[in-house]
């Protein structure tokens, strides 16, 4: 069984702060005052393997940036199939975009992989943010549209590449994630069987070896 979703969250930890700091630094690096700003709204918790951040009917009430572990977002269909749509591992954030800001029932489910410890900022507090200042306006933009990008590209991906050529792209997209996700999870992203997937991965290595 899946474990419950746990809504108990904690004052950030220097040391996970840190983490969300330094990833600004790749857009636009926030001044102290702006971190101490951060510092006040962002709420750290602890999830267990297989807990959920989010499930479906419920509405996305955060934007979530991962410290540590790793975390799958996927749909499940009318059979009970479940198909993973995006992974996020260590200084990456995942959020269903689409409830948390339309504040609509979510379709999606978010649960960790591994154990995880994660940052999470409340909407309320992501749009005071966005009114004060330009630069969390323009970091929190380019997040955003990275993610758009990344399920844009995962769309072109499924109506016009092969599966070896997904499970290539697929690798490019996460490096650090392939070895650590079970050959199940990464099947379910590429829309192939966990057998289908070990004979693709049996061909791309002959072709490498060649």
């Amino acid at each position: 069984m899946r474990a419950a979703l746990d809504k108990k969250s904690e004052v950030a930890s220097e040391e996970a702060l840190k983490s969300l700091f330094d990833s600004f630094k790749e857009i636009l690096p926030l001044k102290q005052h702006e971190k101490d700003e951060i510092r006040f709204i962002a709420r750290q918790r602890t999830i267990r393997k297989r807990q959920f951040i989010l499930q479906e009917d419920d509405i996305c009430k955060h934007y979530t940036f991962v410290v540590a572990g790793c975390f799958r977002m996927f749909s499940v269909d009318k059979k009970g199939g479940e198909h993973n749509i995006q992974f996020a591992a260590e200084n990456d954030w995942i959020s269903d975009i689409g409830s948390f800001f339309s504040e609509k029932p979510s379709r999606l489910f978010i649960e960790a992989i591994e154990p995880a410890k994660i940052l999470q900022i409340e909407k309320k507090d992501l749009l005071k943010l966005y009114a004060e200042s330009l630069k969390f306006n323009r970091n929190f933009r380019v997040i955003i549209e990275n993610k758009y990008v990344e399920l844009q590209n995962r769309v072109l991906q499924n109506i016009s590449s092969t599966a070896e050529e997904r499970y290539i792209f697929f690798i490019e997209q996460y490096p650090h994630l392939s070895s650590r996700l079970p050959s199940t999870q990464i099947a379910s992203y590429l829309g192939v069987t966990p057998e289908f997937l070990s004979k693709v991965r049996k061909t791309i290595s002959t072709k490498r070896r060649s």
